[in-house]
């Protein structure tokens, strides 16, 4: 087990074994959770969740709408290829 020790300006080392045990390099952020027992520190997610309704509306205007019959085809023909392809 390592230890660390806090500076005058609040700020702790991680470890370079552990940042390098879970990939961290210079400039990943952390969320600081005081858990009553210590502190815990999870990395950021690189973006903010999203849901399929943030995000629908962004291929509108550069991907040809397709009908059902259309994509019912697509996928029959998929499943045919597919299926010739594992023999």
């Amino acid at each position: 087990m390592e230890t660390t020790r806090l500076s005058s300006k609040g700020q702790v080392i991680i470890p370079k074994a552990v940042r390098a045990a879970h990939g961290w390099e210079t400039g990943v952020e952390f969320t600081v959770i005081d858990t009553g027992e210590g502190v815990l520190l999870k990395p950021r997610a690189p973006f903010e969740p999203t849901t399929l309704g943030d995000v629908a509306g962004l291929l509108r205007d550069r991907v040809a709408g397709r009908t059902e019959a259309q994509i019912k085809a697509a996928l029959e023909r998929d499943v045919r290829e597919r299926w010739r392809g594992s023999r």
